[in-house]
């Protein structure tokens, strides 16, 4: 009797928290899971045509900002040997504009590296959602943070010696 009480809390829980998304809310959460999706199952087409043309895909080595071009090419043979990520959004916040053609989300999301935070910003084009701006970065827990900067000293410095043209 137990797990039936349980499990009815946990059903009621998550059906309430969708019931209070917007209309808008739930079909761009749709979107950005069907997203995650694709690229889980090596569809090409499907993940790179919910992309805008002028896109900007931010990874987590800070050398990754690829246009749209640039992340297809980078992406295109883990997809042909079916070796692509699989990024499960376990909490998501989604705002709008007031006339609901922009929207930018933040979400934390259950990957092979950890915890990761995706962010980005949709556009509405023609009735179509398309990603024109997201971004990948792995958490650090702040406890652990001192030990990342020291892990990460060495090739910071190396890649801003690079920027700068030094």
């Amino acid at each position: 009797m137990k797990k039936h009480y349980i499990c009815f809390l946990a059903i009621l829980f998550v059906s309430n928290a969708f019931a209070q998304q917007s209309k808008p809310q739930q079909i761009v959460n749709g979107f950005l899971d069907q997203w995650h999706k694709d690229v889980a199952v090596a569809d090409f087409d499907s993940y790179f045509n919910k992309l805008a043309s002028s896109s900007v895909f931010v990874g987590t080595d800070a050398s990754e900002v690829w246009t749209k071009k640039q992340f297809q090419e980078f992406s295109k043979p883990f997809f042909d040997k079916k070796e692509t990520w699989n990024f499960k959004a376990v909490q998501r916040n989604i705002y709008f504009s007031e006339d609901e053609k922009t929207a930018w989300f933040d979400e934390v999301l259950d990957t092979w590296m950890g915890l990761c935070r995706g962010s980005g910003v949709l556009i509405k084009q023609n009735d179509i959602w398309k990603i024109e701006h997201y971004v990948l970065s792995v958490t650090v827990p702040n406890d652990d943070m001192k030990n990342v900067i020291n892990i990460k000293r060495k090739k910071d410095s190396l890649y801003l010696k690079k920027l700068k043209g030094k």
